[in-house]
């Protein structure tokens, strides 16, 4: 009878924590990071490309992908900081509330922007009149894109009609959204027609994300990429190629760390250290985008191909 007495405490016991596991809200830590695009500026497939690249897509041999774009979530506090404003906003802003069941929200809390090239701004333009007319959108840039923005249109007239309110950030000076997230801006090296670049630390609590979307190439740059990926838990860093030779023109015109050069140099990294990285902004020809073969290759040293959907929870 003991025995028997005691099966039946284990077995409702076993049943009890099932069905508390059942009730266990899917999505319960506060915070979220979520990849809501993984492309270079064109996103993928691109307009006008008729190679093979592309073409894998339209024919449904591959996932298409959104310019590259983050999304940091406070779920306690209702607010959401996207880290880009692509061409594909208004995609990219319904995938969000569809993936975290939040139909009320009508837009981000604000966007923290690198720079001046098409895929990471150019979304603003939703923002507008013409569109969604709304009313002093926080947008979060280093000084030369504030002063491009604010005189030239159609950016100005965002600035003139309070549809947004441009925050001056300053490099290496932290940006407290609260007491549990900070963001920090820092300066790269990239090719900088109308502003700087900028990569950004994000700290959410004890954890420290770096997001590197474009910079030109690793030891042009003041820094030890290798310390700066030591110091933080994830890296989302610059894979526009995956090798020279990749395009038919003169890639040195528009440098960048190809994958296979970022591969050779963390390949002496302790593995603790590779899982950190995840390669992201995938120009349409970088086979990541396409290929298994390419995929598994990165992945079997260690490291991660973002893709559209990625979530982190904090």
């Amino acid at each position: 009878m003991k025995l028997k007495g005691l099966f039946f405490i284990v077995i409702v016991s076993f049943l009890s924590c099932k069905e508390h596991a059942k009730k266990t809200p899917e999505n319960s830590a506060q915070f979220q990071l979520m990849v809501l695009g993984a492309a270079q500026d064109g996103g993928y497939p691109q307009a006008g490309c008729q190679k093979q690249c592309c073409l894998r897509q339209y024919n449904g041999q591959s996932l298409a992908s959104t310019p590259t774009c983050l999304a940091l979530s406070d779920r306690t506090n209702n607010k959401v900081w996207f880290f880009e404003c692509t061409p594909e906003y208004p995609k990219q802003w319904q995938y969000w509330k569809t993936q975290n069941h939040d139909s009320s929200k009508l837009h981000p809390n604000g966007f923290f922007l690198t720079h001046a090239h098409v895929g990471h701004y150019a979304g603003l333009i939703h923002l507008g009149r013409e569109i969604m007319g709304t009313n002093h959108i926080p947008v979060f840039v280093l000084p030369k894109m504030f002063n491009y923005l604010s005189n030239n249109g159609p950016w100005s007239q965002l600035v003139a009609l309070e549809n947004i309110t441009l925050n001056a950030m300053h490099a290496d000076s932290s940006i407290q959204l609260n007491n549990q997230l900070g963001v920090t801006p820092f300066l790269v090296l990239h090719r900088d027609e109308y502003s700087e670049t900028a990569g950004f630390k994000i700290r959410v609590n004890n954890k420290r994300i770096l997001f590197i979307p474009d910079i030109d190439k690793w030891q042009k740059w003041d820094r030890d990429i290798k310390e700066e990926i030591a110091n933080c838990d994830m890296a989302f860093l610059d894979a526009t190629f995956f090798k020279n030779g990749e395009l038919n023109r003169d890639m040195s015109e528009i440098p960048h760390p190809f994958v296979e050069e970022s591969m050779r140099l963390f390949e002496n990294l302790p593995l603790k250290h590779k899982k950190k990285i995840w390669f992201i902004h995938f120009n349409h020809t970088n086979p990541l985008l396409f290929d298994e073969n390419a995929k598994n290759q990165v992945e079997k040293m260690g490291f991660h191909v973002a893709i559209m959907g990625d979530k982190f929870e904090f």
